[in-house]
């Protein structure tokens, strides 16, 4: 499984083209190694990359604990779903969560980040995931509580929320709900959108993305 530089390239440059379009910043590729073996980390860290996300907590663990202390610049994403007992830890190795959605978890976060605020300067960063297309088996908040939910995280917990998440339907267009969840934002004046993977990149930039989360486009099998 070997991380492949020119996709990334590939990818990088059609990024490019969006950077003055929707924000001062060019729209960030955060490389998803998800199942993928620590060489191929260490392939693409060889190639100057520094934003990686993992989907569990025991993985990330398992692959990036050396590797942060030998490349402390990391920023490392958590892009999968939260259990509130994982909470302390994933606070411990993760920079920025994508998977924000409910207030039993906002609360653990906000408990935590207090503790661990007293210890280190190390700031952390929030996107709440968004159930755009109301499908019960995923994670995410209904988009009809987003307004009031948001508001919970930065007002009453002072969350640092940035921004928004989604993982479209496979079966429905996608930018219907990149579209939907750039509207949400910008009612909510939160700067970031965290949508598109592999297949669908290109349409999330088009939207509005400021974060594009790229995994199996990067590794060969």
């Amino acid at each position: 499984m070997s991380f492949i530089n020119e996709k990334y390239i590939k990818i990088a440059d059609y990024s490019h083209k969006f950077s003055d379009k929707y924000s001062k910043n060019e729209p960030k590729i955060v490389v998803v190694t998800k199942n993928r073996p620590i060489s191929s980390i260490n392939q693409a860290i060889s190639h100057g990359i520094r934003c990686f996300a993992e989907n569990r907590l025991q993985e990330a663990i398992t692959k990036y604990d050396l590797i942060l202390k030998k490349y402390p610049e990391i920023e490392l994403h958590m892009t999968g779903p939260m259990q509130t007992n994982k909470v302390k830890k994933s606070l411990e190795i993760f920079d920025v969560f994508h998977t924000l959605d409910r207030e039993k978890l906002a609360r653990e976060f906000n408990k935590n980040i207090n503790i661990l605020s007293k210890q280190s300067n190390n700031k952390k960063f929030f996107f709440i995931q968004v159930n755009t297309g109301d499908e019960p088996q995923k994670a995410g908040i209904s988009k009809n509580l987003i307004n009031s939910f948001t508001e919970y995280c930065t007002k009453d917990l002072k969350i640092n929320v940035i921004g928004l998440m989604c993982i479209p339907p496979i079966k429905e267009d996608p930018q219907e709900h990149f579209t939907l969840l750039k509207n949400l934002a910008k009612k909510n004046n939160l700067k970031f959108l965290s949508m598109g993977m592999s297949a669908d990149y290109k349409i999330a930039l088009s939207c509005g993305a400021t974060h594009i989360r790229i995994g199996s486009m990067l590794f060969d099998n």
